[in-house]
């Protein structure tokens, strides 16, 4: 049975694998064990154990709290006005867009990030009328 937590360091694992540009095979390969697994673990559909976890958070050049990272209570979402809809870093479109952006030299990307921010919708106005 597929718990949140499990399902959330799956959903993190993945992440990290195709910002990388890794197969679930070229992954599995790194740590010894079968693509096969790589994709249960990424479903949540088995546990990751701790020694698997270091092994995987090393290969994918990360400390191992980055598979915890974001795992807040449901409470407390609601107080980070910052907080971005998690499957949203997991799209394809995504993870293109932050690997082209880092191929970029480092003036392009400043510029790039200026022309972003620059496109972002206005506060909305607080008219006290």
């Amino acid at each position: 049975m597929t718990n949140e937590i499990d399902f959330h360091i799956g959903k993190r694992l993945r992440r990290r694998r195709r910002l990388l540009g890794l197969t679930q095979q070229q992954l599995a390969e790194s740590v010894g064990i079968r693509f096969q697994q790589i994709q249960k673990y990424e479903c949540g559909a088995n546990r990751v154990s701790a020694s698997r976890l270091f092994e995987l958070s090393q290969s994918l050049d990360v400390p191992a709290q980055y598979f915890y990272e974001g795992l807040i209570p449901d409470d407390a979402k609601d107080d980070d006005p910052d907080a971005m809809a998690a499957d949203i870093l997991s799209k394809k479109e995504t993870m293109d867009l932050v690997r082209a952006y880092y191929r970029l030299g480092e003036r392009p990307r400043k510029r790039l990030l200026e022309l972003a921010k620059s496109l972002e919708p206005a506060e909305p106005a607080n008219d006290a009328a």
